[in-house]
């Protein structure tokens, strides 16, 4: 599990030096819609008072968004690189950015509201992840992220393959999820309610003059059982 952890603190000192937001494909027009829909997917839960923990928060893209609501947001990653970017990009009253081991955070129990985070359970050993974060919930406190779906063709290739892993920029150890096992794995560890959809088949490299369409097309698609299972993202929620 340390030798994970400083694989992913390494890829964050890569990320730094050659541009987070182009290697997580936010900055193409359909990767900044795609952005914002996660902001709604992750934020539109949140009101004014309640403490979050954003996990894995990278250079904040995320955090601002989350502070909007006026919740306190605690914002955590391991890479002290994107950390003093994410202070850089985005300081408010109501956020704190801390460096933290998702396995061992060190925070009481109950103590918050939700925890919320994009493209970051992946990148942890999942089942410690998952339990510390039960610990750290208050009851009847919720979790929301979206992930990487492995039944999508081109996720499972760049996942399972060192070499293209390299090329797009992934680090060695992140993986996606099939949403049955992480499901089953949530109600075990004693979540309830958990709701896990696939969604999402608008690729970030998708020609600005195509977005409109293969967006319209993807949201079509995202309703045909069967095909939904393709898509590139899991929309995670669940209660404690």
């Amino acid at each position: 599990m340390q030798e994970r952890i400083a694989k992913e603190v390494q890829h964050g000192r890569f990320l730094a030096q050659h541009g987070a937001g182009e290697i997580w494909n936010w900055e193409s027009p359909a990767g900044k819609l795609r952005w914002a829909r996660r902001v709604r997917m992750l934020s539109s839960h949140l009101k004014p008072g309640m403490t979050v923990l954003e996990l894995g928060c990278g250079t904040g893209t995320f955090t601002r968004e989350l502070a909007r609501s006026g919740a306190n947001v605690v914002a955590i990653d391991v890479s002290p690189e994107l950390l003093e970017i994410a202070n850089a990009n985005c300081s408010a009253p109501n956020i704190q950015y801390q460096i933290q081991n998702a396995y061992a955070l060190s925070y009481p129990e109950g103590a918050f509201d939700s925890i919320v985070g994009s493209s970051v359970l992946h990148h942890l050993e999942i089942e410690a992840a998952i339990r510390d974060m039960y610990r750290v919930l208050k009851p009847g406190g919720t979790i929301y992220f979206t992930e990487p779906n492995m039944l999508n063709p081109q996720i499972a290739i760049q996942k399972n393959i060192p070499w293209i892993k390299r090329k797009v920029g992934d680090s060695p150890d992140e993986t996606a999820f099939f949403r049955w096992p992480l499901r089953r794995l949530l109600e075990q560890t004693g979540y309830r309610d958990v709701r896990i959809d696939p969604f999402d088949f608008l690729h970030p490299k998708t020609p600005a003059a195509l977005v409109d369409r293969v967006k319209a097309f993807g949201r079509f698609l995202e309703n045909v059982p069967g095909i939904l299972e393709f898509a590139g993202s899991l929309y995670i929620r669940a209660i404690k």
